[in-house]
């Protein structure tokens, strides 16, 4: 394409796309709200994998140490059990504070009398991987010095399979919207078009290339791309925080839900892409069948 055509077949992108203001209105409406189905269900996503990982960073392993170490003896032992590789942090709790955490919120006078000593100096053990329990939970109890580990396997298990289970969900939900949003732009475009193909056809018969007819159609899918992806950020932007707040007000403290202005910059690249893709990519697919005379 000669460089001297570009502004003249830019111009005329621009004046299709407002031209057939209609059609154009009708194919931002349904990339809009494709696009706000698929970022919803990137955010509910997300927001559940959080929740998960919240999860995961409570979970403990409790380490006790030999009864008949002293408590320099213990300490000695931590520095032992930070150097596994899966242990992100060992906290030390001497017998004094382990009593105090086993009597809890009881009655303290059904305890009176009960000596530190007949409980044992103990670590809680924070992991880098709460996927890998069992394989820690086995490293810990070779460490000498080490009497008991208490570890729940099925829960940490249990986690690291919701978490790749929601990775997995999430890509090949993500998609599929994607393609049949693709299709749904290409399908409402390919409509619009329908009353342009005699303009095409003579075109292509007048000697225009199919570079040349195609490149305003991409100015034109561009711009529906754009206006679609920011009118689907701020929805999605104003959608999120309505909901969050009504969760927040019920307050339900499971779930973790983070203000829609942590995503931000990332919500706003995705919707750029994605509108343009879909924008782009759907104009395209649509004009192949009008390029064939």
């Amino acid at each position: 394409m000669k460089h001297k055509n570009f502004g003249y077949l830019m111009g005329e992108g621009v004046r299709a796309t407002f031209k057939h203001g209609f059609m154009s209105f009708a194919a931002i409406c349904i990339t809009v709200a494709c696009l706000v189905i698929i970022n919803s269900f990137a955010l509910i996503t997300y927001n559940l994998t959080l929740t998960v990982d919240e999860i995961q960073k409570k979970m403990r392993i409790v380490v006790c140490i030999d009864e008949t170490y002293t408590e320099a003896e213990s300490k000695s032992v931590g520095s032992d059990i930070n150097m596994l590789d899966n242990v992100a942090n060992a906290e030390f709790i001497p017998r004094e504070v382990a009593l105090q955490n086993f009597i809890g919120d009881s009655d303290e006078s059904l305890f009176e009398g009960l000596d530190p000593n007949s409980m044992r100096d103990q670590f809680k053990i924070t992991l880098a991987d709460n996927g890998k329990v069992e394989e820690t939970k086995a490293e810990l109890e070779s460490v000498v010095g080490v009497a008991d580990v208490y570890a729940d396997i099925e829960v940490g298990n249990a986690m690291a399979t919701i978490r790749t289970v929601l990775y997995i969900a999430s890509v090949a939900i993500a998609a599929v919207l994607l393609v049949v949003s693709l299709l749904i732009i290409s399908n409402t475009i390919k409509l619009a078009m329908l009353d342009r193909k005699e303009e095409i056809a003579i075109m292509k018969m007048v000697g225009a290339t199919n570079s040349f007819i195609r490149f305003p159609f991409f100015v034109e899918g561009f711009i529906l791309g754009l206006f679609s992806a920011v009118i689907s950020f701020f929805i999605e932007w104003g959608l999120y925080e309505v909901i969050r707040e009504a969760i927040l007000r019920t307050g339900l403290k499971v779930l973790t839900i983070i203000p829609f202005t942590d995503v931000l910059l990332p919500m706003a690249l995705v919707c750029a892409i994605t509108g343009f893709f879909v924008g782009i990519f759907g104009t395209l697919m649509s004009i192949r069948r009008f390029l064939r005379v």
